[in-house]
């Protein structure tokens, strides 16, 4: 399990109550599942499109983490430049699963993309993203 899963986790990703499933390092592939709050909600009834886009962020975020760490330069956080998102259906208030991969890292870009799926199997929700791989700030208090 990578160490971003030990310890300490960002507010953000308890909030989103995710949960460590897998990391496939060869593929550079993180996969978590998340529990959505009710209060994501929209008024539909299903997560609402900005906090979709906190479950892809994450994700793919976390890939980034768990490639670089051990790397001779650091665990590497990115710092988003873009973020293209595509819905494909309404995310329910239920567990998801997200997959967040890096395509291709270097010291100075990294491209990342991101699924969500219903626990079916069915795609939600796709992302990609252009980062700048930033040194990891000190913890929380």
């Amino acid at each position: 399990m990578p160490r971003i899963y030990e310890g300490q986790r960002s507010p953000s990703a308890v909030l989103m109550g995710s949960e460590f499933v897998a990391f496939d390092a060869e593929r550079g592939e993180l996969t978590t599942r998340f529990n959505p709050p009710p209060s994501f909600a929209s008024p539909r009834g299903a997560v609402q499109g900005g906090l979709i886009a906190g479950f892809l962020d994450e994700v793919m975020g976390g890939a980034l983490l768990a490639v670089t760490e051990g790397s001779e330069h650091g665990r590497k956080l990115p710092l988003n430049l873009d973020m293209t998102m595509t819905f494909v259906a309404m995310v329910p208030l239920a567990p998801i699963i997200a997959k967040g991969r890096v395509v291709k890292h270097g010291r100075r870009v990294a491209f990342l993309e991101g699924e969500l799926f219903d626990e079916e199997g069915r795609l939600l929700a796709r992302a990609t993203s252009t980062a700048l791989p930033t040194d990891m700030p000190e913890p929380l208090a």
